[in-house]
């Protein structure tokens, strides 16, 4: 009688864990106009939020940022799905945003289980013209800190990916000049809750980092480090849901 293999659960744990880790690189130095920093703190070794900066051919790049239903593997495995989608659609279509979401939709929709979505934030930024597009799918609105002191929210764009099959999207084109921060970031960050279940908030997220970007000499990697430390000074370390913050600031 043939024994039955042995399958080292652990190893391919460790394995998807690196894996995944993979897609959410170090940006030190990966774009000469613009200072790009990130991290993905998970709940569990595997989670359902992702991010990651793409450089693009023409001086332009792009990058995305998502979070996927649930926690855990299920979550992991659904985000994974939509990073592939995307990373492949992206450079067949990188000048239709819209139809790219439009495709990592169907794929994520058909490959899913019904009651599995992700929402998601995509943008491209082209140095040359100072343009950043953009599609919201459903994901919380980014920050952009203006260098002149104004904030904007980045909406519309359409539903998270995976929850319709005839999903519509569309694309949003604003300047961004140098100075600009975008700050985008997915739920588990602005719902920290404190001791008495109190929630974080937009509006803490906000004021941390109009109070770090008044700072001389601010960096993207920095502003990340305080964003991470005032949540944590507010909820007491405590940590209910994947965290994920992304900055990316116009040079």
């Amino acid at each position: 009688m043939t024994s039955e293999p042995v399958i080292d659960v652990t190893q391919d744990w460790v394995l998807a864990c690196d894996v995944q880790r993979s897609f959410m690189q170090d940006c030190f130095g990966i774009s000469d106009f613009a200072d790009c920093a990130g991290r993905c703190r998970q709940l569990r070794s595997l989670g359902g939020d992702c991010y990651s900066f793409i450089p693009l051919n023409d001086r332009r790049l792009a990058f995305y940022i998502g979070d996927a239903s649930g926690k855990g593997l299920a979550a992991a495995l659904m985000i994974a799905n939509v990073q592939s989608s995307l990373r492949t659609a992206a450079f067949f279509a990188d000048q239709d945003l819209a139809a790219v979401l439009t495709v990592v939709n169907h794929q994520s929709y058909t490959a899913s289980a019904s009651n599995r979505y992700a929402t998601l934030f995509y943008g491209v930024f082209d140095a040359e013209s100072h343009s950043l597009r953009y599609v919201n799918a459903g994901h919380n609105s980014p920050i952009l800190l203006r260098s002149n002191g104004s904030v904007e929210h980045l909406e519309a764009g359409g539903p998270p990916i995976g929850l319709f099959a005839d999903a519509c999207y569309v694309e949003n084109t604003i300047l961004l000049n140098a100075g600009d921060v975008l700050l985008s970031y997915t739920d588990g960050v602005v719902e920290a809750s404190d001791l008495s279940g109190g929630e974080w908030g937009v509006h803490r997220l906000l004021q941390t980092a109009l109070d770090y970007t008044r700072r001389p000499g601010q960096d993207a990697e920095t502003l990340v480090d305080f964003i991470f430390s005032s949540m944590d000074d507010f909820s007491g370390g405590q940590q209910d849901d994947d965290a994920t913050v992304a900055v990316l600031r116009v040079l």
